[in-house]
């Protein structure tokens, strides 16, 4: 791994070009062109997208987007204040969301559900998960082929297992579900999106009053006894369910992307068949190859004056990180455009670093693995429904993942 090149300084003549970032509705999990051009331009870029004021930088390099995630002198709350530029029409933030804050009250907010989130957390819904995914595979087999599985076991499974954790109620999920899939949607419009957020933050409003008192091992009982004590705000807490709740909306992507690399790759699949004690590690290398979104995620705002790898970046500038091109950095990845179901060491970042790390990233893991292992052991013979290039990736999606995956037995 390279060492640190961030001293290194330029003068601000040699700023590179700003190159427009169009959002674009790529094919499966075909690599960004566009960010593939700015990686090779070099590891410091700027860009614009298609919503939002100005200009940004974009930071690729694996080493430099663990520095800028990790660096105090970079901050998320900034962000609020300004109208940075970036790929959705709307800004998803709340009062209190955990995501744009910054230590120490990013600390404070993070501890109120940290609990749920630890091994043992985690590890208490394992069987339960699996319990639920084992009703929709019994559903879906009952039925037989053919099958959609994005339909039967993509969506419901992420869904049942994050409302569980949440501790929402069975009958209220299918709403869970339509008010991420608009706010995470860039096609629906502004007004579409901010509607089904404040939706959403008035059922979680509603639900915590109704908890408020109870306890309990959940998200909601944790976050309203959190409220109890006075250790965070009532809003806060709406904000941290409704950025939790619309995590889970990225498992039911991310492992359609999985799915369709195991079954246009089949010699990937019989592995994971054969050899059970590979699915751990071939479910990081997963992670670390698909892209998981599109274009780039949250910026950060610089508060000083600083340099990465050779650029000057003045404060108040606007900074983007690329986890999509960190996890294809050869210095860091051997052969990065290769699948290596056994990679190891994989230190990928695609649940993010530093004090953002993804919150919920043992718990997608959890759901990834009980997926992948429920895929291979129980549907013998699985293999696309239609010709691989009928299949169609969700339109204007800011992560990304396969519509439909009609497979057969």
């Amino acid at each position: 791994m390279r060492k640190d090149t961030t001293t290194t300084t330029t003068t601000t003549d040699e700023r590179p070009p700003v190159r427009f970032w169009p959002a674009q509705d790529l094919f499966g999990v075909d690599f960004d062109p566009v960010l593939a051009e700015l990686m090779r331009e070099g590891p410091v870029t700027r860009i614009k997208l298609p919503n939002g004021e100005g200009w940004a930088w974009l930071v690729s390099r694996y080493d430099d987007v663990r520095m800028v995630t990790n660096d105090p002198r970079f901050s998320r709350k900034a962000v609020v204040e300004n109208d940075v530029t970036r790929l959705a029409p709307h800004f998803i933030p709340v009062d209190g969301a955990v995501g744009f804050e910054d230590p120490p009250d990013h600390t404070r907010l993070r501890r109120a559900v940290a609990a749920a989130f630890t091994s043992r957390g985690v590890e208490r819904l394992r069987e339960r998960a699996q319990e639920m995914l084992d009703e929709l595979v019994d559903g879906v087999l009952r039925d037989g082929p053919p099958a959609d599985l994005t339909e039967r076991l993509l969506v419901p499974f992420p869904l049942a297992v994050v409302c569980e954790l949440m501790g929402v109620p069975e009958p209220d999920r299918p709403r869970m579900h339509e008010w991420t899939y608009r706010i995470l949607s860039s096609s629906n419009g502004v007004e579409v999106s901010e509607q089904a957020k404040t939706q959403m933050c008035a059922y979680f409003a509603e639900l915590l009053r109704k908890r408020r008192g109870t306890g309990g091992e959940d998200v909601i009982g944790l976050l309203g006894t959190a409220v109890v004590n006075g250790e965070i705000t009532e809003s806060e807490a709406v904000g941290l369910a409704l950025l939790i709740q619309i995590g889970g909306e990225a498992v039911t992507n991310n492992c359609g992307n999985m799915v369709y690399i195991l079954l246009t790759h089949p010699e990937h699949l019989a592995r994971l068949r054969a050899d059970p004690d590979l699915r751990p590690s071939a479910i990081d290398e997963l992670l670390r190859y698909i892209p998981h979104r599109s274009a780039v995620g949250l910026s950060r705002i610089a508060m000083e004056d600083l340099t990465v790898a050779g650029h000057d970046i003045k404060a108040g500038e606007a900074v983007y990180v690329s986890y999509l091109a960190a996890n294809r950095d050869p210095d860091v990845f051997p052969e990065p455009e290769e699948i290596v179901l056994d990679r190891s060491p994989n230190p990928h970042v695609a649940f993010g670093y530093g004090p953002h790390y993804c919150v919920g990233g043992m718990l997608a893991k959890l759901e990834s693995e009980l997926l992948v292992a429920t895929l291979a052991d129980r549907f013998p013979g699985l293999r696309f429904a239609v010709p691989v290039e009928e299949l169609r990736w969700r339109p204007g999606a800011l992560i990304r993942g396969p519509e439909s995956l009609p497979v057969t037995w």
